[in-house]
This record gives C-alpha cells, sequence and structure tokens, in this order.
C-alpha cells in the first residue's frame, strides 16, 4: 500500500500534539509497551490511500503469537549480550522519498521496537551504537537532529523504566554532549542504577580509539595515584632497596581487570552477537576490545525496516554456531589467564 505523507516525519518526537493510534495525546511509557502494540507510530498528519497506517505489530492478538515464538526459541541458547551499529537511517528516508532527518526518527523508533523484543526474548543486554565522535564531521543540521532525537528519547525512556527493570546506561565521551543532554542522561543512569534484569547502552560520542585511550589513561593515573603509598609501605616494611626503588613485583604494572574495569562498556559483558544493517561489513571503531569472540551478522536490511523476524534469524544462526564460539571463547579467557601450557595452545578450527 502507498502512502502519502503530507508531513513525512515520525511526529513520536516532536514537541506539538501528538496522537496515538489509540486516539491518546501524549506518550505514555505503559502505553507504549502495552497498548498501542509496542510500535506506537504516533501521528499528525497522514493523507492515507486507503486505510489506516499498518503497524508492524498489529494487536494483542499478535503480541501473544510473538511471545509464544519467543518461548520456543529461549529452548535453544539465547545470547546475553546483543550489540548493533544502525546504519541505513538516511538510506531509509531517500528510499521512501521522507523529508531529511525522518530517517533518524524511524531509526530511534525501531530501536525502541528490537529492546521491547529483546527484552520479551530474555537477552540480558542490549548495546546501540547512536552517534560516533567521527560523526560531528558530519553536516551541522544533520548532527543537530540527532541531538535533539536523543534529548527527546530521554524522557521517553524514562518512562519506560517507570514500568520495567530496564537499566539505562549512556557509554562515551559524554562531556563532548551539552549539558541539556548530558544532566538528564545522568540523572536516568543514576535512577535506574539498581535494575539488573536488562540493561541498555546508548553508546553516543563513542568510538572504541577514544574508550582504549580513556582507559589507558585512567589506569596510569590510578597506579601513579597509588605511588606514594606503595613506597610508605615498602620504606616501613624495609623493602627498599638502595635507590629507594620498591620491589613490590607486579603489583605496580597494569593489568586486564585494571583495564577492563575503566572501559565505558564495563557494566556488560562481551557481546554475544553484533549485528550491523544496510548491507554493511565494517565495525566502525565500535567495541573492537569487547567483539573478539563473537557472532558477525551484516543484514542487508536497512535499520528503520528491523524487526521480529530479522532478530529471529540471527539467533538461530547463534543457537546453531553456539558450540563454536563457546570454545573459542573459552580458548580465548584461557589464553588470557594462561591457563594452558605452551605444547598445546588453543584449537584453530
Amino acid at each position: 500500500m502507498g502512502l502519502k505523507y503530507s508531513n513525512p516525519t515520525y511526529p513520536i518526537f516532536n514537541k506539538k500534539k501528538r496522537v496515538s493510534p489509540m486516539g491518546q495525546a501524549h506518550i505514555d511509557g505503559s502505553n507504549f509497551w502495552n497498548s498501542a502494540s509496542h510500535l506506537p507510530l504516533y501521528v499528525e498528519q497522514f493523507d492515507m490511500e486507503k486505510e489506516v497506517i499498518p503497524r508492524k505489530i498489529l494487536s494483542g492478538w499478535i503480541r501473544f503469537v510473538r511471545k509464544c515464538f519467543f518461548r520456543v526459541l529461549r529452548v535453544g541458547p539465547i545470547p546475553s549480550h546483543i550489540a548493533v551499529i544502525m546504519d541505513g537511517n538516511r538510506r531509509y528516508a531517500k528510499k521512501k522519498k521522507l523529508e531529511e532527518g525522518a530517517g533518524h526518527d524511524a531509526g530511534a523508533l525501531a530501536l525502541l521496537c528490537l529492546l521491547i523484543y529483546c527484552y520479551e526474548l530474555g537477552v540480558k543486554h542490549l548495546s546501540a551504537y547512536a552517534f560516533s565522535i567521527d560523526n560531528f564531521r558530519r553536516k551541522p543540521e544533520e548532527v543537530q537532529k540527532i541531538m535533539d532525537l536523543l534529548r527527546e528519547c530521554i524522557p521517553l525512556l524514562t518512562r519506560i523504566v517507570k514500568h520495567r527493570p530496564i537499566r539505562v546506561h549512556f557509554a562515551g565521551s559524554l562531556e563532548l554532549l551539552s549539558a541539556d543532554i548530558r544532566i538528564p542522561a545522568k540523572r536516568l543512569m543514576d535512577a535506574t542504577a539498581d535494575n539488573s534484569k536488562f540493561i541498555f547502552t546508548l553508546c553516543v560520542v563513542y568510538t572504541s580509539t577514544d574508550e582504549i585511550m580513556h582507559v589507558v589513561q585512567e589506569s596510569c593515573k590510578e597506579k601513579c595515584d597509588h605511588i606514594p603509598e606503595i613506597r610508605a609501605n615498602d620504606a616501613n616494611n624495609g623493602f627498599l632497596g638502595e635507590n629507594e626503588d620498591s620491589h613490590l613485583g607486579d603489583q605496580d604494572l597494569i593489568k586486564l581487570v585494571d583495564i577492563e574495569k575503566h572501559m565505558y562498556m564495563a557494566i556488560t559483558p562481551d557481546p554475544d552477537i553484533l549485528i550491523r544493517t544496510g548491507d554493511e561489513h565494517r565495525l566502525s571503531n565500535f567495541l573492537l576490545w569487547q567483539t573478539s569472540g563473537c557472532q558477525l551478522s551484516s543484514l542487508v536490511t536497512l535499520w528503520p525496516e528491523i524487526g521480529i523476524w530479522q532478530l529471529v534469524w540471527v539467533v538461530l544462526n547463534f543457537q546453531r554456531n553456539h558450540h563454536y564460539y563457546g570454545r573459542k571463547r573459552n580458548a580465548a579467557v584461557d589464553l588470557v589467564h594462561g591457563s594452558y601450557s605452551s605444547s598445546s595452545p588453543p584449537s584453530k578450527s
């Protein structure tokens, strides 16, 4: 069915009066989750050729079928952590002949729906690459659009977490955000810090290079701050050498545990699956440290078009290859902790 848009945007994020498919004039977290079929296409004006705009999730009975299908999926192993690189928003807007920036609105809506699907499926962690530091090089109008969208998503997430035990975490150099985004984001993180059933991480002003630089700086600073205390303890115990050098073995070395505790992504385990949409096959400086042992899934689907069937396909592939990735991950852990002998390295098969 073709649609003619008199206002080709997704007004769920507009500040004007919004009308939901349920006839409500506001966004409510509970209604978003339960009433409006989980995909609330809040609309202001649409010129439709034949009927009401079709929603991806049409009614409560489809929600029931989806839950039954998820129950069958849960017979097999379910990934603990899914990470996504959201690619294709601009191409989607061009494909649908929408105004510039509308693709990002649709992409944000798709992300909220994926959050719901993952929560219902039993996934524990969802991480999304929302805005790279490199994205500041884009046109100022597009950067401003994304920032406005992020600013308006925070209140919606705040309403949603009132009805579900979801922890929201923003990862990245948050100091690069304006105060009207940074402060509400930190307030939301603090308010949901005790929630542990599901953790939703939004990576904003993030790159893996910046994360690793941050880790190195923080780890070195932490060790340097402890040097006077270490030397004082050595002096009291008579462990200082002729040149007042400390003899503490490896206690002053930076270890893996020191690095990982300073990661922006420290609150989440490494991803089991990394999904990238838009038929792209690049990591784009996202979770380079954490994705050495995860399944990479490149989907032809543009990000705003992602739905339940793409998620199901990815999870089925994960279940089919679970034994292989499990062995690879265990071998990587053994390598890090040195629990295998040099004569018997981990299998390359």
